[in-house]
């Protein structure tokens, strides 16, 4: 069994900043890419971020500048820094990992979620 557990999420106002992280756990053998997808009310899932495993990024057109992704291979988590937020950022922020199991299957992975929400 392999999930992903987010965290960091709240309410910030306009401006300002917040960082999630994501942990993978379970049996693992190894995560290729990792990433953030968000979804607001009423919208379908769209695409935040991702990094690979050697550390390739590639962001939303409107989020590039503002957030960073990052991801440390050794503790198997990934995070994402987010500045400058505005009130359409509003969100809950999904993780999502390919992870192969040591049953060697290869698993699409999502987590439960974290809402974010930032007031105008």
């Amino acid at each position: 069994q392999v999930q992903l557990v987010e965290s960091g999420g709240g309410l910030v106002q306009a401006g300002g900043s917040l960082r999630l992280s994501c942990a993978a756990s379970g049996s693992i053998f190894s995560i290729n890419r990792m990433g953030w997808y968000r979804q607001s009310p009423g919208k379908q899932r769209e695409f935040v971020a991702e990094i690979s495993s050697g550390g390739g990024t590639r962001y939303a057109d409107s989020v590039k500048g503002r957030f960073t992704i990052s991801r440390d291979n050794a503790r198997n988590t990934v995070g994402l820094q987010m500045n400058s937020l505005k009130p359409d950022d509003t969100a809950v922020y999904h993780c999502n990992a390919v992870i192969v199991n040591t049953a060697r299957a290869t698993l699409d992975v999502w987590g439960q979620g974290t809402p974010v929400t930032v007031s105008s």
